[in-house]
């Protein structure tokens, strides 16, 4: 069951709340998005159907959800959300860019790879400074180093820093640089993780599992959401399948899907799914036609040299195709590309 508050309802009917679920045995998690609170009730449900919490003060709506993830359900919020990050709106009326190099490595190529996505239109950096990787011996970030790197170049640009974080000891310094919290596929299902960000107070980018189901996704999406955050966008990046021809395969109907059963913006990225730089584009195309909220590449201005994911990252023109097609098939759907003009002072 889950009780959606108005938008004016205080603090104290939101407490009053709480309180009275919690008399009669039960929890109530209280979850805050852009434009609205609602809280999420487990326990005996025909218990409360009898507590008149419809009556109570500041409650715009009661509903009991048949689905296993409660808060990030459409059942109850029938509009999809929108996603506020650094300023920049992840949701149906624009497709957002999301660009930046795989791992930051030094400052000047994360800057370079910051003005060659800026000249394009992106509005939100990309950029690891932690980089769990298959093998040990790969390059695993430079840690906090890297997340010092992004935040001079997000003064130098002015582009909000999307940045991943792998560990729940981890979070509280991440979130102290970064705008939004990136849980990657390794680390989908680590629970700890999911509600640490949660509780971070940061938009949180959650990509899919590459061997997950999509209500595994949202499962996930759950975890987050039950620790006071309804700012998630959801991320496809290719699941496993026996087809070795790409990197991973691009479930591109989980974009539908995906917005089907849950309220929150999906993104889609063609950099991990495909795994190549001349497949960018045409899956980029396949996303926006698709109906994805925006777009997540990686960009290095030396991929030859790259120390992470260069066969599939982008160059300037490369760059630049993509926003131009972005551009085109977002007027298509009845959307427009975001752009500077967009970002706005929080």
């Amino acid at each position: 069951m889950v009780i959606v508050m108005d938008t004016d309802a205080t603090s104290t009917d939101i407490q009053s709340i709480v309180e009275l679920v919690e008399s009669a045995g039960g929890e109530a998690f209280v979850s805050r998005g852009v434009s609205r609170i609602v809280i999420g009730l487990v326990g005996d449900i025909d218990h409360f159907a009898m507590m008149n919490l419809r009556g109570m003060p500041g409650v715009r709506n009661v509903v009991r959800i048949s689905a296993k993830y409660k808060l990030v359900s459409r059942e109850h919020h029938p509009d999809r959300s929108v996603v506020q990050v650094g300023g920049v709106s992840i949701g149906p009326q624009t497709v957002t860019l999301i660009a930046g190099p795989c791992a930051v490595e030094t400052p000047d190529q994360t800057l370079a790879a910051a003005r060659m996505a800026q000249a394009a239109g992106a509005t939100l950096l990309r950029g690891g400074a932690f980089k769990p990787r298959t093998s040990p011996y790969a390059f695993q970030g430079l840690g906090e180093r890297g997340l010092q790197i992004l935040a001079e170049v997000r003064q130098e640009t002015g582009l909000p820093i999307v940045t991943e974080v792998v560990g729940a000891h981890d979070v509280a310094m991440v979130a102290d640089y970064a705008d939004m919290l990136q849980v990657g596929t390794r680390n989908m299902q680590n629970f700890t993780l999911l509600q640490a960000v949660g509780e971070a107070g940061k938009p949180v980018l959650l990509k899919r599992g590459m061997n997950a189901t999509i209500e595994e996704w949202l499962m996930a999406a759950e975890y987050i959401a039950q620790r006071g955050n309804l700012d998630i966008v959801l991320c496809e990046r290719g699941i496993r399948t026996f087809e070795p021809a790409t990197r991973n395969t691009l479930d591109i109907s989980a974009v539908p899907v995906a917005q089907r059963l849950s309220h929150l913006p999906v993104i889609v990225d063609p950099s991990h799914s495909g795994g190549r730089r001349d497949l960018v584009l045409p899956l980029s195309r396949a996303a926006v036609v698709a109906g994805a909220d925006g777009i997540i590449v990686d960009v290095h201005p030396q991929p030859d040299i790259a120390l992470c994911d260069g066969p599939q990252a982008l160059v300037a023109d490369d760059l630049q195709a993509l926003a131009r097609t972005m551009e085109d098939l977002a007027g298509f759907m009845g959307r427009h590309l975001a752009t500077q003009r967009d970002l706005v002072a929080v």
